[in-house]
């Protein structure tokens, strides 16, 4: 996660040249990239670093600072910024209106897993008139073969051999109205999902999930509907 000097978190919301960087992962190291700089390599899980106290919404936890990632990042946004890593024995509980004791979550908005079904993405992009990305909204977990929105009334499904608890319709930021290779800002699609997936004020679009248990997830896994 980036930081600014008080700790607090940054994303694309705020800075859209975040956009134009690319990860790679190999042999424990991430390679970031971004158009006019030099790659930067980092350690996968960096050791050293002094740990700071950071907060994500209304959040306080711990990172571990990559400090030969400042520089580069703050290049690139122009400003000060600087990463973090969350040490393994760092515990971020999910909020308890819809986690159970035991469930954390690293430095993600509040949930560990996004699920969009990708027949909801196609409904929206007839809706918009134009073909849209799925990486616009950053799902971990894509689904086919359902209905639009079947993911809606999901309460409990299993991926491979892994269960899921479907808690919360995902309220969305402007991210996904910004392109996703460039960062700049246009109004759809959320102007159009507003015209109908609009609850309490927000706009809602995917479903939150909280696995039961650690496993791993595979490209091409099965997925039941158990509740």
């Amino acid at each position: 996660m980036l930081v600014d000097d008080q700790g607090r978190f940054v994303t694309q919301r705020e800075e859209a040249a975040l956009a134009r960087t690319r990860v790679e992962h190999r042999e424990g190291r991430l390679t970031i990239a971004a158009p006019g700089l030099e790659p930067l390599v980092v350690p996968e899980v960096p050791t050293g670093g002094a740990r700071i106290p950071v907060q994500i919404w209304g959040d306080c936890t711990e990172g571990l600072l990559v400090p030969e990632a400042a520089a580069w990042f703050s290049q690139l946004v122009g400003r000060s910024l600087r990463l973090v890593y969350m040490p393994s024995d760092v515990r971020r509980r999910v909020d308890s209106t819809y986690g159970a004791g035991g469930d954390i979550v690293g430095f993600a908005d509040a949930f560990p897993l996004l699920l969009i079904a990708q027949a909801s993405l196609d409904d929206l992009a007839a809706r918009v008139g134009a073909p849209l990305e799925m990486r616009r909204f950053r799902p971990n977990l894509v689904v086919t073969g359902t209905l639009p929105y079947a993911e809606d009334a999901w309460r409990r499904v299993r991926v491979g051999a892994l269960t899921l608890r479907v808690v919360k319709p995902c309220s969305r930021c402007v991210i996904p109205t910004r392109d996703p290779d460039t960062g700049e800002a246009g109004k759809e699609p959320l102007a159009t999902l507003a015209t109908y997936r609009k609850i309490d004020g927000k706009v809602m679009f995917g479903m939150n999930v909280i696995p039961d248990s650690e496993g791993e997830l595979a490209v091409g896994d099965r997925v039941e509907v158990l509740a």
